[in-house]
């Protein structure tokens, strides 16, 4: 195995940066100008804007339209390198992260690898209910989606086809409730005008959430003003209702049994990457817990950033969330740091992280969000508006926010997602064939199949 840090060309610090997401990217790009040589290591080779991901699933966006690769990101940076691997383990002690392909030896270490999906236990229920946190998470979602309305055209059992058209989310928080939204929008906007045999509109979209309430972290005003929209939208809401069981055919709430093929995981969360092989404190869900300056308790040259932190403000005793404004204050907070102590013999205190909120928001449909900005809460159009300026803001380059801006004004003028593809070997799960078809045009014989289906 390799050892990267020995090709190095000076004696410079080495910053090792480990996950290319918004806190990393923030700690790589705030050590620009420092004399330091900052190792950027991912197992994917690009920057992903994970709060537009839902857009990809739902066919609105395509991924290279909330993606950038990380070595165009950093190409004017001349102490960054990006390093394509994998890590597997860190031995603090010796300050070594060792990868699939080769190890780093560092003078500062930045956890920043994000967290996964939790499926509390059941990770059986990983191949039916996907989640939804990278790339390759949202194609997928995608493909299963669209296949499901293709699947249910050929159809003839009536039972198998409701089934098909019966769309599950499991979770209430902003990735759940944007899911939601998206999908009864496909079913009823998108493609009722696309197939000849089935009625998209009676597609059931269920929102499935364990709490009381939707949108736990918003004021639950805003919870309730989600739900209400949701179900104006034709999405049946159910709280209190916790997944006991699932199958290919079929999600179990308590004692319910609910015939659906189309499950979507977005109720929990836990810490990604090699996180339990540090020996270090974790919280419930598997972050990292750090000290008030981000770095890990007794290794002072490690920081913890991103969705993988457990940091708390020393004032408050609140919990930074796992939003990319957090993520990006926590990178600058730790580039800041290793800045004013490299080359100085005597470093003073480390200032504390403290978390300015700078509102939280989710959207839920066409001109409809709900936000709450610095104790002010705001829904509707308004709401949508200002989602969307931020989330714009946000997106990495010129020509990405173009593109994004673009595809979503032609989204809402015209109802049509561009990025209907069915990626992949469709393979149709079909229980009795439908045999007939009728001739192209055909609109008498399409009028009087839709007649018949069950509302």
């Amino acid at each position: 195995m390799a050892d990267f840090a020995d090709e190095a060309e000076n004696d410079a610090p080495v910053v090792l940066v480990v996950g290319g997401g918004f806190a990393g990217l923030d700690v790589a790009r705030g050590l620009g100008e420092c004399p330091v040589s900052v190792i950027l290591a991912d197992h994917h080779n690009y920057h992903l804007f994970q709060p537009l991901l839902y857009q990809v699933a739902t066919a609105v966006l395509s991924p290279a339209d909330i993606a950038s690769p990380i070595r165009h990101i950093l190409k004017e940076q001349k102490n960054a390198e990006v390093v394509l691997d994998e890590l597997t383990h860190v031995d603090l002690d010796a300050k070594i992260a060792r990868f699939q392909r080769t190890s780093i030896h560092y003078d500062y270490l930045v956890l920043s690898m994000g967290v996964t999906h939790s499926y509390f236990g059941h990770e059986e229920w990983e191949a039916i209910a996907p989640g939804l946190k990278t790339i390759d998470d949202a194609l997928e979602l995608r493909r299963r989606v669209l296949l499901a309305f293709e699947e249910a055209e050929r159809e003839e059992d009536e039972t198998s086809r409701r089934g098909k058209l019966t769309f599950v989310v499991v979770g209430g928080g902003p990735t759940g409730v944007e899911m939601a939204g998206a999908l009864k929008e496909i079913a009823s906007r998108s493609i009722p005008h696309d197939f000849r045999y089935i009625d998209t509109k009676t597609a059931r979209i269920i929102l499935v959430e364990a709490g009381e309430r939707l949108l736990n972290g918003l004021p639950e005003q805003l919870g309730e003003r989600a739900r209400r929209d949701l179900e104006r939208m034709g999405v049946e809401v159910r709280l209190n209702s916790r997944v006991t069981g699932m199958d290919r055919e079929a999600v179990y709430l308590g004692e319910e049994y609910l015939p659906a093929q189309n499950l979507i995981w977005a109720a929990g969360v836990q810490g990604a990457g090699p996180a339990n092989s540090l020996g270090v404190e974790l919280d419930s869900i598997g972050r990292i817990v750090v000290g008030p300056d981000l770095a890990i308790p007794g290794h002072p040259e490690a920081f913890v950033a991103g969705d993988l932190a457990h940091a708390e403000d020393p004032q408050t005793g609140k919990t930074a969330p796992g939003l990319a404004p957090a993520a990006k204050q926590m990178g600058r907070h730790i580039a800041r740091v290793i800045k004013e102590e490299i080359g100085t013999e005597a470093p003073t205190p480390r200032p504390p992280f403290r978390y300015r909120d700078k509102g939280t928001m989710a959207t839920i449909g066409r001109f409809k969000a709900v936000a709450a900005v610095q104790n002010r809460t705001f829904a509707g159009a308004f709401a949508w508006l200002l989602w969307s300026f931020i989330h714009i803001y946000f997106l990495v380059g010129f020509r990405r926010r173009l593109f994004v801006v673009l595809s979503w004004m032609w989204n809402y003028l015209s109802f049509h997602k561009g990025a209907r593809l069915i990626t992949g070997y469709p393979e149709m799960r079909i229980k009795k064939p439908r045999r007939s078809a009728s001739p192209p045009g055909d609109a008498n014989s399409r009028e009087k199949t839709e007649s018949t289906e069950p509302s």
